[in-house]
């Protein structure tokens, strides 16, 4: 069985985290650096990862996240913010992210104008732009979970929080951003919940 395939299915949405165990500050980092070596969509990099340290506030994300005991009892709790004006076509960060690939003036118009064009066929008639994030966001988020599970760290993806609770509680620029998703990592504490998965055949099809 090849490592990722290990990961795989190390990987759960960890419930009972043992509270009494730390990452390690360079393993934390590594993961981390999972999340910012992600693919996105037109390379916009659409996260932003707030690392909720303080005990205290952790207490208050907690309430924020359905009382969840993952919030307090994972080493440690990620929110991942999506970026919302800064990838609006025409936006400085645009401009400035196409820029650093070091294209011709006229193929680097040529990408903003196609870039515009997708957000205004693509994104506005169906989602808008903090949906588009948010899902960019996800591939980071996932990322971060199964390189985590490669180095026997487990890790839980939430999505049960109040949206403007844990915005107005860690003070977030809401016309730059909005929480996509939160997760904690830490270490497993005695049996999980096993993985439950459907058959791949009842899942793909082939045309």
């Amino acid at each position: 069985m090849s490592s990722f395939m290990q990961a795989m299915n190390f990987r759960h949405a960890c419930k009972k985290f043992d509270p009494a165990r730390q990452i390690p500050a360079d393993a934390f980092q590594q993961i981390l650096e999972f999340g910012r070596l992600s693919p996105s969509s037109f390379g916009m990099e659409h996260w932003h990862f707030v690392v909720v340290q303080t005990p205290a506030l952790r207490e208050k994300l907690r309430e924020a996240c359905w009382s969840q005991p993952q919030i307090t009892e994972s080493s440690h709790a990620v929110v991942i913010l999506a970026k919302t004006a800064a990838v609006e076509p025409g936006s400085e960060y645009v401009q400035r992210l196409f820029g650093r690939r070091g294209l011709p003036a006229e193929a680097e118009q040529a990408y903003l104008a196609r870039y515009a064009a997708h957000n205004d066929s693509e994104i506005k008639p169906y989602i808008n732009t903090f949906a588009w994030s948010s899902k960019q966001c996800y591939l980071a988020l996932a990322n971060m979970m199964t390189g985590a599970a490669s180095m026997g760290i487990d890790s839980c993806p939430i999505e049960g929080f109040s949206k403007s609770g844990v915005e107005t509680l860690l003070g977030i620029d809401t016309s730059q951003y909005g929480v996509a998703v939160i997760v904690t990592f830490g270490y497993r504490a005695g049996e999980q919940i096993p993985k439950l998965r459907q058959p791949l055949a009842d899942m793909v099809e082939y045309r």
